[in-house]
């Protein structure tokens, strides 16, 4: 049994078979395994990955034939040291996003469930898909579930924060999708596959010139869907007014697929493109997502909002990163996607538990909450202190690792980018006091006058703690994750820079 199949379909099945009507508490019960079964098989299959990894560049390697080998598509799955973390992290989240929605009150929580199932298959696809056809496929099957949630059981301003997702991130991926043919195309290997091209790239090169205009289409078009600034506004508005799995599965995981893309496509397909490119990404990343972005989180004073803005912001690390265009910058990078997938989905979910206490996200309203909810309160200072980058927590290895990286690179912009952290300590921790430590309120004397404050459930408490323990796992054993990340990277970087100049290249 293919456990990639398994682990990308299982949640398709079973969300299928929710609308053909199966009774409540059978389909309650299957959606139980949907979410559960991808996590507890990336896991298997990261535990068998060193094994695996040894035998091929990819692990796990599957192809299944779609009918449409005359195009170059087929469905090929497998893992390397790039995908296979992002891999597991979209497991994890996934696992406790959809805790999180099953215990929810949301109004036709059926059809909830299942647009989250939907959306938590397309995410297994894209870290699995070695076809560049289905790596974007992928995403566009788990990106339209969110804009329908969004919509219907978003938040305020939902209609105008769905709309303004579907045409920021349907620019995002066409121009993506443009530079992903162009590869294609210009490569001559006449398949998607990503293996593949990364072959006939290495024997047939192709110009700078063409290398300069494709990764630019890739950099913006991919920039988008991270938010890269000023691209970016779209993700603040739309993290405010997702529902909380939505917002978790999207910030966390979804919005990996830009940075994914260009480490493990762009970047090795393209290198003499890149390198025309990396000051401009390096200099929107950090002047733009870190100090201006970092700058307006600061401002903010609805929790949610102060959330979405530090996930923008904190992508500007990975954008410096990524510009680094070497193993130390890009590994980087790979580990704080996935730190940042766990802080992030964190965050969210005690934002809700927080607004489900004081009915409120305005940090003006609240106040004192840590007598009413102690261990809420030590969840959310660990995630905020995860999320500053605080030592033994995943977040921390994943900066000073692109710190390190860009330091020979880019020094002025490296010290912006670390003043980032004194930033994100301002925000995070006045969030924090204001939220528990903070006098309390009339606003929420008046709350609690009509509904005393209880204490995390254990509904909320064993999600939160799936994600509290995978960014202390990884911050206390980094090497679990990181050497197979460089293993690949390696791999990957090493080839690339064996590419021929321009002297020799095709047009």
């Amino acid at each position: 049994m293919d456990l990639l199949l398994v682990a990308i379909f299982s949640p398709l099945v079973l969300a299928l078979a929710m609308v053909l009507g199966l009774p409540k508490a059978l389909a309650r019960s299957l959606a139980y395994v949907g979410f559960a079964l991808p996590a507890v098989i990336s896991i298997v299959l990261w535990c068998q990955y060193g094994a695996a990894a040894k035998e091929s560049t990819y692990a796990f390697l599957t192809s299944y034939d779609t009918g449409l080998a005359k195009l170059g598509i087929n469905l090929t799955l497998g893992l390397n040291g790039i995908s296979m973390p992002l891999f597991v992290m979209a497991g994890i989240v996934g696992l406790a996003a959809g805790l999180f929605a099953l215990q929810s009150k949301a109004e036709r929580l059926n059809t909830y469930v299942v647009l989250l199932l939907i959306m938590q298959g397309g995410l297994m696809g894209v870290f699995a898909s070695v076809d560049v056809f289905f790596f974007y496929f992928f995403h566009e099957l788990a990106l339209i579930p969110t804009f329908i949630m969004v919509g219907i059981w978003g938040g305020r301003d939902r209609n105008y924060a769905a709309m303004k997702m579907t045409i920021y991130l349907t620019i995002g991926a066409m121009l993506s999708l443009i530079g992903l043919i162009a590869i294609y195309y210009k490569s001559g290997a006449q398949t998607f596959d990503m293996i593949a091209l990364r072959e006939a790239v290495l024997t047939e090169v192709l110009s700078t010139v063409a290398q300069q205009y494709i990764f630019g289409l890739l950099m913006f078009g991919f920039g988008i869907l991270v938010s890269l600034w000023p691209l970016h506004t779209w993700a603040p508005l739309g993290y405010g007014a997702a529902p909380s799995s939505v917002a978790m599965l999207h910030a966390g995981v979804l919005k990996k697929f830009g940075l994914y893309g260009l480490i493990q496509i762009a970047l090795p397909l393209l290198p003499q493109g890149a390198s025309h490119w990396v000051l401009i990404l390096a200099s929107l990343g950090v002047v733009g997502n870190v100090l201006i972005i970092g700058i307006v989180a600061i401002a903010q004073r609805d929790l949610k909002q102060l959330i979405g803005y530090s996930s923008v912001m904190h992508m500007g690390y990975a954008f410096l990163g990524v510009a680094c265009i070497s193993v130390m910058g890009s590994g980087g990078v790979v580990f704080m996607m996935v730190a940042h997938g766990f802080s992030a989905a964190l965050l969210f979910l005690l934002a809700t538990s927080i607004h489900h206490r004081t009915e409120t996200f305005d940090l003006d309203e609240m106040g004192g909450l840590v007598k009413h909810a102690p261990v809420l309160a030590a969840f959310f200072v660990a995630a905020t202190l995860a999320s500053i980058g605080l030592p033994g927590f995943a977040n921390f290895w994943g900066e000073l690792t692109i710190f390190v990286a860009a330091w020979t690179q880019f020094k002025w912009l490296t010290v912006i980018a670390i003043g980032g952290v004194v930033i994100s300590a301002i925000y995070g921790l006045r969030a924090t006091a204001k939220v528990f430590f903070g006098p309390q309120t009339e606003a929420f004397d008046k709350v609690l006058a009509e509904k005393p404050a209880t204490d995390l459930t254990w509904s909320e408490r064993l999600p939160a703690l799936i994600l509290l323990v995978s960014l202390l796992a990884l911050g206390f054993w980094p090497k679990m994750m990181s050497e197979p990340i460089n293993d690949s990277i390696t791999e990957i970087y090493t080839a690339a820079e064996a590419i021929v100049p321009q002297d020799v290249a095709r047009n």
